[in-house]
């Protein structure tokens, strides 16, 4: 075990002054964000809570039992009170006699919106007959890792007993559903002194006529299986020891941005997909392991766990201490064949007349050792939660195979979970995907008005975004602000100089790691200088060349690298200037360079549309507000340069424009958005000004 055992055990979070004074509907709120805020008690978006509760019903006044449970989606830690279901009890009773038997049971969930108390919208889980019929005011449904490994191992009946006595019994595999309600309340019938219920290959069930009696014997319960379990696994190799040994954390990152884009290239073929790398003690423990690849065979047990992880990993075939890298990627594509095969061949050994067609083949986790664990989902978030559900599971084949022989769901038993009616139809009601999703954009000079700008843009679509720049504060800043806007998944933010040939490999590598590759480019990383030509010297206009010219070759050179990895085209968007198209006073090195990166961006556009990759270019002018290049030197010359001040530049700027209109970072955004998204998909080798309109600026 990787943890001590006073690590292991987990702390009772009930606060009594926190509870004090809160409603019956509150307390169940209370109750299930603590049980959600440790993942040991149960993975996210798994498990339920319950409460029934007096309340009056609207139509006669009378006071009635209405059921509040978690309803379909959402997560325990997190959820709110409208997260929940409210159905009338007196009428979930009801729907005994409309039972029609198993093979029927999934038309019983068709009922449960006529049980619905006070018109709520939230929609009640296949799990409420669960909690409905369990004769206890309070119900706990959760997916410890400690329950789950004595729940997935062989003799588990046996082992529930060992530690439990008759305080928690014990169901057979049994698929979520009305069935599994009714043998709840058989089960509490005949045992009404038993806390609980350990459900084979699944999770627990605790109960309690109070939140608070509710609360503690869920915690007291797991820790009373986490305890047995350490005692029992005490000395025991785990997993059969170690068959290899982890590279150091460098390393392990630099082979997963070799390997996540090639892997992310292969499984975009219906729709973008994002990665994840987790190169936990936990991760590497299982990845290096002499029984990993018996036990990944295995698959997962609780049906959560299976669901976020698919029927099984692909194990890469990665030797750490021959660091066959190059193999490995010229092998990959029949490993990815060999898989996608596999999969197809369990659809067709357990499919239904009525089963969905056939869903995703890809794998979901990738296993390499020495390495770590990827994990490709459509959205960062979700690769991340699957990436943390397979650490469930490692956790749990960990304890189940210390103590017993550990064992996945059966085949058909899984597939039907997978292609569960129900849960094909929870699939075709998510919302329609935004026009970025999936996508991974990079923005240099992330720190800056239209960088920040773009970022934004870009995240409002679906995008995930890494900020570029070289100012550290400021980069983070920016990150940090759009974090609150978007969340923590979404974004990331390196320190990079265009400049430093190093620094860009490393950062398109951070990229690779922490999004599976890229697809968007927006070289905007910039500097702004003003003098006269006598006046201008060789370190100025060589300043400007290294940054605006040679930086966007750089940047442009990674990118075309790991976009041709990929194989999946890609969008890059210079944001350029008026000044590359229109001469101006006192800034030839600035125009100059200008002007050079444009040409740039048409040269790259022909080398880069026979593999899809598109280049076209912004043209700003005169963005003011957030702009970095317009603070310091810059605007005094600028403003020396136009006879004007500080705060007369930027209104000359507007009276100039055609359209006598400023310019503003969003606006830049807008364009950059335009080129990254499939609105352009035939567009390159273009530019778009956006200057409010300046003549000596149209493209001829």
């Amino acid at each position: 075990m990787l943890k001590t055992f006073e690590d292991q055990l987990l702390e009772n979070r009930w606060d009594n002054a926190a509870a004090e004074g809160l409603s019956e509907s509150e307390l169940l709120l209370y109750r299930s964000n603590i049980l959600g805020a440790d993942k040991r008690v149960t993975n996210y978006g798994g498990g339920n809570t319950s409460a029934k509760v007096i309340e009056t019903d609207p139509l006669t006044g009378q006071e009635v039992e209405v059921l509040w449970v978690k309803g379909s989606g959402g997560d325990i830690e997190s959820m709110k009170l409208d997260g929940f279901a409210t159905l009338y009890m007196d009428k979930l009773h009801a729907l005994k006699s409309l039972y029609r038997g198993v093979a029927y049971e999934d038309e019983m969930v068709g009922y449960l919106p006529h049980c619905t108390f006070r018109l709520n919208p939230r929609a009640a889980s296949i799990d409420t007959p669960l909690h409905a019929y369990v004769p206890r005011t309070h119900v706990d449904h959760v997916h410890a890792d400690a329950i789950i490994a004595i729940a997935a191992s062989e003799n588990s009946k046996a082992l529930t007993q060992e530690i439990f006595g008759d305080r928690i019994g014990w169901l057979p595999w049994k698929r979520p559903g009305y069935e599994l309600g009714l043998w709840l309340e058989a089960f509490c019938k005949d045992n009404p002194d038993a806390d609980g219920v350990v459900l084979e290959s699944h999770g627990l069930f605790t109960w309690g006529y109070t939140a608070r009696a509710c609360y503690d014997t869920t915690i007291d319960v797991i820790n009373v299986a986490t305890a047995w379990l350490n005692e029992k696994t005490q000395g025991v190799q785990a997993f059969g020891g170690a068959g290899h040994d982890s590279l150091p954390a460098l390393e392990r990152r630099a082979i997963a941005a070799q390997l996540m884009p090639a892997i992310r290239g292969f499984v975009s073929g219906n729709q973008h997909m994002v990665g994840h790398f987790d190169d936990s003690d936990a991760v590497l423990e299982f990845v290096n392991a002499c029984d990993m690849p018996s036990l990944a065979a295995l698959g997962t047990s609780c049906p959560d766990h299976f669901l976020r992880t698919k029927i099984r990993p692909l194990v890469v075939d990665f030797d750490p201490a021959k660091g066959n890298v190059d193999e490995v990627l010229a092998g990959l594509p029949t490993q990815v064949a060999a898989y996608r095969d596999d999969y197809a061949a369990y659809y067709e050994r357990c499919k239904r007349p009525d089963s969905p067609s056939m869903r995703d083949p890809n794998a979901v986790v990738y296993l390499i050792p020495g390495v770590g664990m990827i994990t490709f989902a459509n959205n960062k978030a979700t690769a991340r939660i699957s990436g943390e559900f397979y650490v469930n599971a490692i956790n749990v084949m960990r304890c189940a195979s210390a103590v017993s022989t550990y064992q996945g769901l059966l085949e058909q038993e899984a597939f039907d979970i997978e292609y569960w009616l129900l849960e094909e139809a929870k699939l075709q009601r998510m919302p329609k995907p935004k026009s970025l999703a999936g996508r991974v954009a990079l923005v240099t000079g992330g720190a800056g008005g239209i960088g920040a700008a773009t970022a934004e843009r870009y995240l409002r679509e679906g995008a995930c975004v890494m900020l570029a720049d070289i100012n550290a504060d400021g980069v983070e800043a920016v990150k940090d602000r759009l974090v609150q806007s978007h969340g923590a998944d979404v974004v990331r933010a390196t320190i990079m100089d265009v400049t430093d040939e190093a620094a860009v490999i490393r950062a398109m590598a951070d990229a690779a790691v922490e999004f599976g590759g890229i697809d968007i480019l927006v070289s905007n990383a910039g500097i702004a200088s003003s003098a006269p030509v006598e006046e201008t010297a060789l370190a100025l206009w060589n300043r400007n060349m290294d940054i605006l010219s040679t930086g966007y070759f750089l940047v442009s050179r990674e990118a075309f690298k790991l976009m041709r990895v990929q194989d999946m085209g890609g969008s890059i968007v210079f944001v350029a200037s008026k000044n590359g198209l229109a001469a101006s006073p006192n800034a030839s090195a600035y125009c100059t360079a200008k002007a050079a990166e444009i040409h740039l961006a048409r040269c790259l556009a022909l080398e880069g549309a026979e593999a899809g990759i598109r280049v076209n270019v912004v043209n700003p002018d005169a963005v003011l507000r957030g702009s970095k290049i317009w603070e310091g030197e810059w605007l005094e010359q600028r403003a020396d340069t136009y006879g004007t001040d500080k705060e007369g530049l930027e209104e000359m700027y507007r009276q100039r424009s055609m359209l006598k209109r400023s310019v503003l970072p969003e606006d830049i955004a807008e364009a950059c958005y335009f080129f990254a998204s499939d609105t352009s998909s035939k567009s390159t080798g273009n530019i778009l000004n956006v200057d409010a309109g300046n003549v000596q600026a149209f493209t001829r």
